[in-house]
């Protein structure tokens, strides 16, 4: 009698019927992993969107964004290509500044950088405590005005750059001093409204003053309707040079304050070179433009995955003494040639 076989003619149909519904069903598979693939492989990625703050106009600005952007493309962040900017200017509206962060926050951006005093910087924190804030401040010191709990920790989600804008008051003087040796008589135009400003010229203009043996004018302007009548009263007082500490409403009639000084004859000094740009003599300051280079490094380090809360706050380590030459002509003042010699700028 012939032996069965181990598998019998119905139970080999069964087999094959089984290997090829495997062979089906691992194909099937195949063909859904690739397509799964391909369409992870379509999806763009996430491109991180950054809010830009500012405080001035769109036009005043452009040559510090302009440093922003050329310092994150050598870091390798290409705008419209694999990082979004959001801009946002004020145009000297203080009372845009909530009304221009909110709007970031509705955009859901990744990191808010801001750019100006502390009226901005504090219209940003009030916005939110948890989206990352890189401040390139012309304010006073960061930890006075309650932003940061130290320099070099500062705690919460505010990192950056601060000036030191007004600590540098007493060498404008000195400068002052040495471009026009017999200046005696300074008036200095400040906003009442603006405390970084009051500090400097109640507190450390007074100091330098005295070691420099001049003596100081105040003269305070509250609207932009009140530089006529103080520009009448300072013309009486007849001194012999200007001093701007800047702020939001001096820098909004950085025209009409050059054009006095010209028109008076007064050897001027400001604190950023826009205003020597416009027709003032002579300013000095932190380097505006290496300092939003640096905005750069913040928000590389950040998107990379480290805390604001972590990384210290920088001082400016760069400083621009510029001279408008063209100026000292007009206004009939001829500069020392030492002090010429100083400058890192002279516009002739």
């Amino acid at each position: 009698m012939r032996r069965q076989p181990w598998i019998g003619s119905h139970s080999g149909k069964v087999l094959k019927s089984a290997l090829c519904n495997l062979k089906s069903a691992i194909l099937l598979c195949a063909m859904l992993f690739a397509l799964s693939y391909s369409a992870s492989a379509q999806q763009p990625k996430k491109v991180p969107r950054i809010g830009y703050l500012a405080g001035s106009a769109a036009m005043r600005d452009s040559t510090r964004a302009e440093a922003i952007r050329l310092a994150l493309r050598e870091r390798g962040y290409i705008e419209g290509q694999n990082i979004a900017i959001e801009y946002r200017y004020a145009e000297g509206k203080v009372d845009r500044f909530p009304e221009l962060a909110a709007e970031l926050m509705r955009l859901k951006v990744d990191i808010i950088v801001v750019a100006g005093g502390n009226r901005i910087i504090l219209a940003a924190t009030n916005a939110t405590k948890t989206i990352p804030i890189v401040m390139v401040s012309s304010g006073p010191d960061p930890v006075e005005a309650g932003f940061v709990e130290s320099l070099a920790r500062p705690g919460g989600n505010v990192t950056g750059l601060t000036s030191l804008s007004r600590e540098l008051g007493g060498k404008r003087l000195e400068l002052l001093k040495e471009a026009v040796p017999k200046l005696a008589r300074v008036a200095v135009l400040y906003d009442p409204a603006n405390p970084p400003s009051v500090i400097e010229v109640k507190e450390i203009l007074p100091v330098a003053a005295q070691a420099l043996r001049l003596t100081l004018q105040p003269w305070d302007v509250r609207a932009a309707d009140g530089f006529e009548k103080v520009f009448a009263a300072m013309g009486k007082q007849r001194p012999d040079g200007l001093y701007l500490p800047g702020g939001r409403l001096m820098t909004d009639n950085q025209k009409r304050i050059v054009g006095f000084a010209l028109k008076s004859r007064l050897p001027s000094v400001y604190g950023t070179r826009e205003d020597v740009d416009a027709g003032g003599l002579m300013s000095y300051g932190a380097d505006l433009a290496d300092s939003y280079r640096r905005v750069a490094y913040f928000v590389d380090r950040i998107l990379k995955g480290a805390k604001p809360a972590d990384l210290p706050v920088e001082q400016p380590t760069k400083f621009e003494f510029v001279i408008n030459l063209k100026t000292a002509k007009q206004i009939g003042l001829t500069i020392p040639q030492r002090v010429l010699g100083r400058a890192d700028k002279v516009i002739k």
